[in-house]
C-alpha cells in the first residue's frame, strides 16, 4: 500500500470517526433538551443500578484485618516505624526518647546544610540550604520544621528502598509490570485524602500515621523512574559486563543500577517532594509540623503566621528539590590512586569540622543551641497589617469579583451540570471518546463514569467536574496566552520556566494562603486556588512545546512571507499541539487533588465527603470517592494520550 493511500485510508477512518461522534452527540443534546420528558431512569441513576460498592470494601478490609490477620502485621510495621520516629524526634527536636541525646543545636544542622549545598552545587545552593534553616530557626520554627522533617527522614528511605525493588522486579518480569502499570496508574490519580482513610483504620492517627500513609504515597514515582533508568541501559554496558564474567547479581549491582544512576535519582527527588506533599497533609490525620500549625492559623483566618509558616515551607520544599536535583546530575567525582584522605573527603572533613566548633560554641551561647518563641523574629504583624491595607482597598473589586463570579458564573453552570440527565452525559462523554479514539475509547469513557454513576455519587462528582471545568477554562485563558509570550524569548522562558519549576514544587496547601485572604472562604476561592495550582503546567507546556518546533519549519514559513502572527497560528501551535496537550492533562489532574484538598474551605463535591469520610474512618466510602476522583482524572487521561499520539502521527512527530 502505498504512503498516499495509507494517508487517505488514515483521513477517511478518522472522518467515519468523527461522523459517528457527532451522530452520538446530537442523541446527547436530544437527551439534554429532554430533560423534562425523560422517565427518571434517565435523568438520574435508578435505586437498582447503584451498587453498595461501599459495604463490599468495608467487608473485605473486616476480612483482611481480622479474619487474616493484616492487622497485626500493620501494627507490628507501624510499631518499628514508631521506634525510628522517636529516634529523630530525639536528635532533631529533643523528644523524651532513645538515644537520649537530643536535640541537635541548630547551629550544628544550618552548618551541615551549607557544607552539603555547597558539595552538591557551589555557593548559591549553599546559601539556600543553610539559609532555609537559619530562617526556620530565627523564625522561632523549629520544632515544627523538625516535626515535619522526622518523619521525611524515615519515609523517604522506605519509600525509595520499596520502589526500586519494585522497579527491579518489574523490570525483571513482564507480567508483573502488566500487573503493576493499572495499580501505578489508579494509585497517581486517587487524591491524598484517599490514602489517609485504609492507614487510620490499621494504624490509628498520630506520627506514625502520617509516617506510613506518606511512605504509600510518595512509592510510584520512585517504581516508574527505576524501571525506566533500566531500560535505559545501554547494550554496549551490558555487553561489557558479560565480557567481564559478571553474574546477574552482579550484572545488577555494578553495572545495570549505577548506569541507572541518573533515573534513580530523578525518582529520588520526586519521592522526597511527594513526602512533603503528604506530610503538610497528613496533619489531617494528627501528624504535627508545619501542616498542622498552618492548617490551625488558616482556619483562624491569622494570615500574616500563616505567611510566615507558607514561606518555610515553601523554602523546605525548593531547598529539597534543588539538593536531590543537584545530586542527580553531579556525576560521582574519581580520584588517582595514592590520593590522600584528606582530599578525598574534603566535604566530609569541613562538615565534622565545622559541626564541632557550632556544638561547641552551643554550649556557651544558648541562641546558638535553641531559639525559643520568645527570642525569635516574626513578620507576621507587617505582613497582617500590609495584607489589612491591600484587603481593604482591593475590597470594592473583590467583593464585586466574587458576587458577579458566585450569583452570574458559578452557580449557573454548577447547576446546568447538575440539570443536565446522566443519560445525556454518559452520551457526550462516548461522542467524545468515539471521535477521539473510536469504539475503544467510547467504552473506556462509559465504564468510568458509568462506574461514578454505579457508586451513588453522581450529584456530588458533578460538583467536582464543574469546579474542574470552570477553574480549567480559567487557568487555560491566563496560561496559554502566558506561555505563548514567554516562549518569544530565549530569557523570558528561561525565567518563566524556572518560575514554573519553583512553584510546582510547593505544596498544594500554600495555594490556599492567597485566596483566602482576598476571597475568604467560599466557591471563589476555591476556584482561585485551583485556578493557581492548574495554570502552572498550561504555562510550561505551552512555553516547552513551541520552543521544540524545528527551526527549518519556522524558516520555511518565514521564507513563504508569513507574518509572525501567521507562523505562531499555521505552523508553530500546530505543531506544538500535542505537547500543549500534555499541559492540559497536568492541569487537570492537579485541579482534581486541589478542589479534594480545598474541601476544607467548603465545598460541596466529592472531596466534602471524602473528609466527612475520613472524620469516621469509612474505608469504603472514602476509597470508592477516591477511585470516582481517579477515574476522571484517568479518563482525561486516555481521551488526551490517544488524541496527542494521534496528533503525532498524522504530523509525522513519531
Amino acid at each position: 500500500m502505498t504512503d498516499q493511500t495509507m494517508t487517505f485510508s488514515g483521513r477517511s477512518q478518522n472522518w467515519t470517526r468523527a461522523k459517528t461522534g457527532w451522530v452520538i452527540f446530537a442523541a446527547a443534546c436530544v437527551l439534554a433538551l429532554g430533560n423534562s420528558v425523560l422517565p427518571a431512569g434517565l435523568v438520574r441513576p435508578p435505586e437498582w443500578l447503584i451498587l453498595p460498592f461501599a459495604d463490599w470494601i468495608n467487608a473485605f478490609f473486616v476480612f483482611v484485618r481480622d479474619d487474616l490477620g493484616l492487622l497485626y502485621l500493620t501494627r507490628a510495621f507501624a510499631d518499628g516505624v514508631e521506634w525510628l520516629l522517636d529516634v529523630t524526634a530525639n536528635l532533631l527536636y529533643g523528644k523524651n526518647r532513645w538515644p537520649q541525646i537530643g536535640p541537635i543545636p541548630w547551629t550544628v544542622i544550618a552548618s551541615i546544610g551549607f557544607v552539603i549545598g555547597y558539595a552538591l552545587q557551589g555557593w548559591r545552593l549553599s546559601l539556600l540550604t543553610g539559609g532555609t534553616f537559619v530562617w526556620i530557626a530565627v523564625m522561632g520554627q523549629w520544632k515544627w520544621a523538625m516535626e515535619t522533617l522526622s518523619v521525611i527522614v524515615v519515609a523517604a528511605p522506605f519509600s525509595i528502598l520499596f520502589g526500586l525493588v519494585m522497579g527491579v522486579l518489574a523490570w525483571r518480569s513482564k507480567t508483573f509490570e502488566r500487573i503493576l502499570n493499572p495499580v501505578l496508574n489508579i494509585a497517581q490519580s486517587l487524591p491524598h485524602f484517599a490514602y489517609m482513610i485504609p492507614v487510620v483504620v490499621f494504624i490509628g492517627v498520630g506520627p506514625k500515621a502520617g509516617a506510613i500513609v506518606t511512605i504509600i504515597f510518595s512509592v510510584p514515582p520512585m517504581i516508574r523512574m527505576s524501571l525506566l533508568g533500566l531500560r535505559k541501559v545501554p547494550h554496549e554496558v551490558i555487553e561489557s559486563g558479560h565480557m567481564c564474567g559478571s553474574t546477574r547479581w552482579q550484572l545488577l549491582r555494578y553495572v545495570r543500577i549505577p548506569t541507572a544512576r541518573t533515573e534513580i535519582l530523578v525518582g529520588v527527588n520526586q519521592v522526597i517532594m511527594q513526602c512533603l506533599a503528604m506530610v503538610v497533609l497528613a496533619s489531617f490525620i494528627g501528624m504535627p509540623g508545619l501542616g498542622q500549625k498552618l492548617l490551625q492559623l488558616l482556619q483562624a483566618l491569622k494570615i500574616g503566621r500563616s505567611v510566615e509558616i507558607g514561606i518555610t515551607i515553601v523554602l523546605l520544599a525548593v531547598m529539597l528539590d534543588r539538593c536531590t536535583k543537584a545530586w542527580a546530575t553531579k556525576q560521582p567525582e574519581h580520584f588517582e590512586k595514592g590520593t590522600s584522605f584528606a582530599v578525598r573527603n574534603k566535604f566530609l572533613l569541613l562538615g565534622l569540622g565545622l559541626s564541632l566548633a557550632c556544638l561547641l560554641l552551643a554550649q556557651f551561647i544558648p541562641l546558638m543551641d535553641q531559639i525559643g518563641r520568645r527570642d525569635a523574629f516574626t513578620i507576621s504583624k507587617p505582613i497582617d497589617a500590609v495584607a489589612d491595607w491591600f484587603i481593604v482597598l482591593i475590597d470594592p473589586v473583590t467583593q464585586w469579583l466574587r458576587w458577579f463570579l458566585i450569583t452570574w458564573v458559578l452557580i449557573p453552570i454548577r447547576d446546568a451540570f447538575l440539570w443536565m440527565p446522566y443519560a445525556a452525559v454518559l452520551a457526550l462523554l462516548a461522542a467524545a471518546g468515539w471521535a477521539i479514539g473510536g469504539l475503544r475509547s467510547a467504552l473506556v469513557c462509559l465504564g468510568f463514569f458509568g462506574l461514578i454513576a454505579m457508586s451513588g455519587w453522581w450529584d456530588r462528582a458533578m460538583i467536582t467536574v464543574y469546579t474542574v471545568v470552570v477553574a480549567v477554562s480559567i487557568a487555560a485563558v491566563i496560561g496559554f496566552p502566558l506561555g505563548i509570550w514567554g516562549s518569544f524569548n530565549e530569557k523570558r522562558a528561561g525565567l518563566a520556566l524556572l518560575i514554573c519549576d519553583t512553584l510546582q514544587t510547593f505544596p498544594s496547601f500554600i495555594y490556599l494562603i492567597p485566596v483566602v485572604m482576598l476571597f475568604g472562604v467560599n466557591d471563589v476561592a476555591v476556584v482561585g486556588a485551583v485556578v493557581l495550582f492548574a495554570a502552572v503546567p498550561l504555562v510550561r507546556y505551552t512555553i516547552e512545546g513551541l520552543r521544540q518546533v524545528p527551526e527549518t519549519l519556522i524558516e520555511a514559513a518565514d521564507m513563504s512571507g508569513a507574518t509572525r502572527m501567521q507562523t505562531l497560528w499555521k505552523v508553530r501551535l500546530p505543531m506544538a499541539l500535542p505537547t500543549i496537550m500534555v499541559g492540559v492533562n497536568q492541569s487537570v489532574m492537579f485541579s482534581l487533588f486541589m478542589v479534594i484538598i480545598a474541601a476544607f474551605i467548603g465545598t460541596q463535591d466529592l472531596g466534602q465527603e471524602m473528609q466527612r469520610a475520613l472524620s469516621s474512618t469509612d474505608v469504603g466510602k472514602g476509597l470508592v470517592l477516591g477511585l470516582a476522583v481517579a477515574f476522571m482524572g484517568l479518563m482525561v487521561d486516555h481521551l488526551v494520550t490517544t488524541w496527542a499520539r494521534s496528533k503525532k502521527e498524522a504530523l509525522g512527530l513519531e
